[in-house]
């Protein structure tokens, strides 16, 4: 895990993964729908409709994209986050320091199984409250691992030896 990304805070980060190429299904058939079915339609009317439907699909299909694509955990010195939005008002940094850190853990299914995009869950020690939830995680596996192996880390670096 060598990807650094630059904090807000100016410390240097650890990328541990981005969504699966399983998130993106559900836009590909939005996508589909959009300019395989609106679009003919509208062309049956006329092309300022037509033009109106091209135009608002690919936005849509972009946002949509873009969006997906956004999401990404990461930890530094100070914990686990993820970030998430493209747009100023939608952008989310959702996170656990490690001194309040539990566990991180990983689900899986027959499906994130095969396909390798695992729901990764960091919680709280003191409320018991799941802070990070992600769906459809690319290395999900490997990225809790190393969360949990960082964590120990930093516990046994601040273990007093008497």
């Amino acid at each position: 895990m060598t990807d650094y990304i630059a904090t807000s805070a100016g410390q240097r980060a650890t990328f541990l993964c981005g969504k699966s190429w399983t998130a993106y299904v559900s836009t590909f058939v939005i996508a589909v729908l959009l300019f395989f079915a609106a679009l003919p339609l509208a062309f049956k009317y006329n092309a300022r409709a037509a033009f109106v439907v091209l135009i608002g699909s690919a936005l849509i299909v972009g946002y949509r994209l873009l969006t997906i694509r956004s999401y990404q955990l990461y930890i530094d010195e100070a914990g686990v986050w993820l970030a998430s939005g493209i747009l100023p008002w939608k952008k989310k940094l959702m996170g656990v320091k490690w001194r309040d850190m539990d566990e991180a853990v990983y689900e899986t299914n027959f499906w994130s199984w095969l396909f390798q995009s695992y729901t990764v869950r960091v919680s709280q020690r003191y409320t018991q409250d799941i802070e990070i939830h992600a769906t459809g995680m690319a290395r999900g596996k490997d990225a809790v691992a190393a969360i949990n192996a960082r964590q120990q880390e930093m516990l046994q670096g601040s273990a007093i030896v008497v």
